[in-house]
């Protein structure tokens, strides 16, 4: 024991090494946007470093892969693993050396801490949303960070700018200022660039190397994509001022136009057709920057953020999400109008995103086992898929959904109900029935003919960052409707440590609000259908539900059963599994190292023995946008077959293993009856010992919803986490009552389910 303990110490000291070391690279990238717009970097760093890195093979393009590229891969290799190593750990209770059970808030269990004041919301309302100190901290710091290089980028443009230098290029000061603030404008959107894509990468190491997760990280993605469109926007219309202002019309089109006298009649028509009629706006140079290609990202762009504000998005999903596709055009045009050697100072995110991306559309093209559905009265659907047991996940995961019987082209996410340790070889999530996708869902399901299986492709799962909630005493989970599904991995989570005798000492408190009591039945799932479940008697759960619709408990009726439907998987279906097998962080990492040194090995063979011959590192003679597209497709031939190899490889290893033929001839059981509700056979005499203990346990009020300020400053536990799933104004209610002050002991944690 004591080996395996100095073992794991070891593994969590040299995990603390690798994340300073990510920590040190990081900030030195950082310190490197930071220095570009001054005059140091621009007249000393920056000629020593391309002297240095300007080789035969790489070009001008190696200082920007150097400074820019390289070091951001690098730490994702690091995170890579520093998640492995921490994996590595026994996670179980009762186990030595388990990093995640001391407080996330910085102090030792019962003890706030202090950095969970800063995870304390700052702003509850507006159009940020929940927003804690630490994020409005980090949000002050990268504003910052714009107004600094922009006010250094113009304030070095501007010392160059005089009445004799603009004279000299025939135009005014104001038109030279204004031609040098639209290419900062430019630069700025860059910038963003750069973290644009970090925040939608569901398979980062680096998201939760930094403590985030990819899906609590969409509202980063947003407020970055409108900056993004803001700067660009400003940048094309600085520039179509200019042009229009130094009347850099084309000379033939503004003879031919002068000469119709129809276009004099429509003054408009003739505005229209100089402002098209610009040379500039109609260029695609050969050996610099291409303005067509500009503007058709822009168009593009703005197309694809027309949608994405939360009145079109929340009103029309599937416009939004198909629009949304146009970012690989955005992207491709972008690359050609700013050349490749330009596009690699945020080509780190984009290459995370496109591996990312890649593995996910391998996994999605395989089947899993689709075992059985739970229907439930409420128009409630459970789904049991089968799972590795070699696969392990926490709490809070999330998987995407598809289901081409009902929709071939969408994907929906769902958080995952199950527990690993309890369900090692199932994987649950829980659909209720809402929108279009699930209505159709519910009426497949439904149908009286017989359905013999479904077809059905999953994504993920993927983790959380970190359980937080194993850090408090005492855990208040607040719900409305569908929202309670997430809180069911949370609760198995405590019966498993129950079960184990440790760590099951939490109180829990689950507040949750339901239209009508046949919603009820919700709750029978906080009890896992193939394990015993028996050890929620000895857990301290007290469940108080609201249902808002109905003024008394309503007869019960012998149809609202809960009606399990079994499937007859097909010998091809394979149990979920992770996309890169067991050692998934290791294999990420192999992949990442791999592309990139293929790459970089080609790309030098490319413009060593194709591209310099011709061109000579002077940029001036070959093709802006042939180069953009070689090195396009070189890019994207070594990312896809690193990670094809990777995949193939752990899918062939899999399909050999153990575990996954154990799994593919289980024959699934096709029960008699179909088990019954607990809340309406709750006047009966229950023989399931976790049934009557849920019964016991849980507390319905009908006809009033629940009084969150009361209940939640009436708790007197020294170290109480709130956790909320629901509306949106549900959670801001609970962020403002935890940010009042009014109470030291409650601790808002940010769950992000939906944006």
């Amino acid at each position: 024991m004591g080996q395996e303990v100095e073992g794991k110490s070891g593994r969590l000291l040299l995990a603390g090494a690798v994340k300073v070391l990510a920590a040190a690279v990081f900030l030195g990238w950082l310190m490197m946007w930071i220095l570009a717009p001054t005059n140091t970097y621009r007249q000393k760093w920056q000629p020593k470093l391309r002297s240095d890195t300007n080789s035969t093979y790489f070009g001008t393009q190696g200082t920007t892969i150097l400074i820019y590229t390289f070091p951001v891969l690098f730490i994702a290799v690091l995170g890579c693993f520093y998640l492995h190593l921490v994996k590595g750990i026994d996670r179980r209770p009762g186990q030595h050396g388990y990093p995640l059970d001391r407080t996330a808030a910085g102090g030792r269990k019962g003890s706030p801490g202090r950095v969970a004041v800063w995870r304390r919301p700052a702003l509850a309302s507006g159009p940020l949303g929940i927003v804690s100190w630490t994020e409005l901290a980090f949000a002050a710091m990268f504003l910052a960070l714009l107004l600094w290089c922009f006010s250094t980028y113009l304030t070095v443009s501007f010392a160059t700018i005089t009445p004799q230098s603009a004279a000299m290029s025939g135009k005014k000061v104001w038109q030279v200022k204004l031609e040098s603030a639209g290419l900062r404008l430019g630069l700025l959107g860059n910038i963003c660039c750069a973290f644009l894509f970090f925040p939608v990468t569901r398979g980062s190491s680096l998201l939760p190397l930094a403590g985030l997760t990819s899906e609590g990280s969409i509202k980063y993605h947003i407020w970055l994509g409108h900056i993004v469109m803001v700067l660009f926007t400003l940048h094309s219309l600085c520039y179509v001022i200019y042009w229009a202002s130094t009347n850099s019309l084309s000379t033939v089109h503004l003879r031919r136009s002068i000469r119709r006298p129809s276009l004099h009649r429509h003054g408009v028509l003739l505005i229209g057709w100089d402002l098209l009629s610009c040379a500039q706006m109609l260029g695609w140079a050969k050996a610099d920057e291409s303005t067509v290609a500009g503007e058709l990202a822009l168009l593009f762009g703005l197309a694809l953020w027309a949608t994405t504000f939360p009145r079109v998005r929340r009103k029309a999903f599937e416009v939004f999400f198909y629009t949304h596709q146009l970012y690989a055009l955005f992207l491709l045009f972008y690359l050609l109008h700013v050349g490749i050697s330009f596009f690699c100072l945020i080509l780190p995110g984009i290459y995370l995103f496109m591996l990312d991306r890649f593995l996910r559309f391998l996994q999605s093209r395989q089947h899993v086992r689709l075992v059985s559905a739970r229907l439930l009265p409420g128009e409630t659907v459970e789904l049991n898929f089968a799972k590795n047991p070699g696969l392990e996940y926490n709490p809070l995961s999330v998987v995407f959904v598809n289901l081409p019987a009902v929709s071939k082209l969408q994907w929906h996410p769902f958080t995952v109900t199950s527990n690993g340790n309890l369900e090692p070889d199932r994987l649950s999530v829980v659909v209720k029935k809402e929108g279009s996708w699930s209505q159709k869902l519910h009426q497949v399901l439904s149908s009286p003919s017989s359905l013999d299986r479904l077809d059905v492709s999953l994504e993920g799962p993927y983790e959380p960052a970190s359980n937080n909630f194993l850090s408090y005493d005492s855990l208040v989970l607040v719900s409305g409707g569908s929202g309670v599904t997430p809180f069911f991995s949370i609760i198995r989570e405590f019966i498993f440590r129950s079960a184990a005798g440790s760590g099951g000492s939490a109180t829990i408190h689950l507040i949750c609000t339901f239209k009508t009591s046949a919603d009820l039945t919700m709750l029978d799932l906080l009890l896992p259908i193939s394990s015993d479940a028996s050890s929620i008697s000895r857990l301290q759960l007290h469940v108080d539900a609201f249902v808002t619709r109905e003024k008394a408990a309503t007869a019960a009726d012998s149809s609202k059963q809960i009606r399990t439907v079994w499937f007859k998987p097909r010998p091809s279906d394979l149990p979920v599994s992770a996309a890169l097998g067991p050692r998934s962080w290791l294999w990420l990492a192999a992949v990442i190292s791999a592309s990139f040194a293929a790459f970089l090995l080609l790309l030098g063979i490319l413009n060593r023995y194709y591209i310099y011959p011709i061109d000579k590192n002077t940029n001036n003679i070959y093709s802006y946008t042939a180069r953009a597209l070689l090195n396009l497709l070189l890019l994207c031939g070594c990312l896809g077959a690193a990670a094809t190899a990777a995949f193939l490889w752990n899918k062939r290893a899999a399909a050999y293993s153990v575990d996954t033929r154990q799994v593919q001839s289980m024959d699934g059981p096709t029960p008699a009856v179909s088990p019954g509700s607990w809340f309406y056979n709750a006047d009966r005499e229950l023989e399931s010992l976790p049934q009557e203990s849920l019964v016991r346990s849980t507390n319905v009020h009908f006809g009033s919803r629940p009084d969150l300020k009361k209940m939640l400053l009436e708790l007197d536990g020294p170290n109480t986490g709130v956790l909320v799933s629901g509306t949106r104004e549900m959670r801001r209610d609970v962020a403002r009552i935890c940010s009042s002050g009014l109470a030291e002991n409650l601790h808002y944690e940010s769950m992000s389910f939906s944006w």
